[in-house]
């Protein structure tokens, strides 16, 4: 009884070697149907999809102007605290912005703070090239000016 098992399995592992070896020699004759990216050599030319989650971006226009209200919305959200939404207050006594710390290092990319966000301040951005020697290169200041 185990004879038999043993080359049925042996016979079904020999069929999925040739399709695969026939998907691999299909690429040799029409080598258009590949659609691998060649990345070193297309990084200027390389768009991600629209639904790519790379690291967390705060939006400003063109006077540096942000959405964000230091709610702290994100920061409670992130599972593994790595917003931080240091807060101060303007003359009017009104709280707003001070620091909007996101510690990339630490981030899982799980979008919850971007979905947690009331006012669509921080969305996440296309970047993935962000290999370093030292992690604290990795925790940015995203808001460019304190306050609004």
């Amino acid at each position: 009884m185990k004879l038999k098992q043993y080359f049925t399995k042996a016979w079904t592992g020999g069929i999925s070697l040739i399709k695969g070896l026939s998907v691999t020699f299909s690429y040799f004759i029409n080598p258009k149907k590949i659609i691998t990216e060649q990345y070193p050599e297309n990084r200027k030319t390389l768009k991600m999809t629209p639904r790519f989650r790379g690291q967390v971006i705060m939006p400003h226009d063109e006077q540096g102007e942000h959405k964000c209200t230091a709610c702290s919305m994100c920061e409670r959200a992130c599972p593994n605290g790595s917003i931080s939404i240091l807060a101060t207050k303007n003359i009017a006594s009104k709280r707003v912005l001070g620091q909007f710390i996101y510690r990339y290092d630490q981030c899982t990319l799980c979008n919850l703070c971007i979905e947690a966000c009331p006012f669509d301040a921080i969305e996440m951005g296309p970047g993935f090239e962000n290999a370093v020697y030292d992690r604290s290169e990795l925790i940015m200041v995203l808001n460019k000016k304190e306050g609004r």
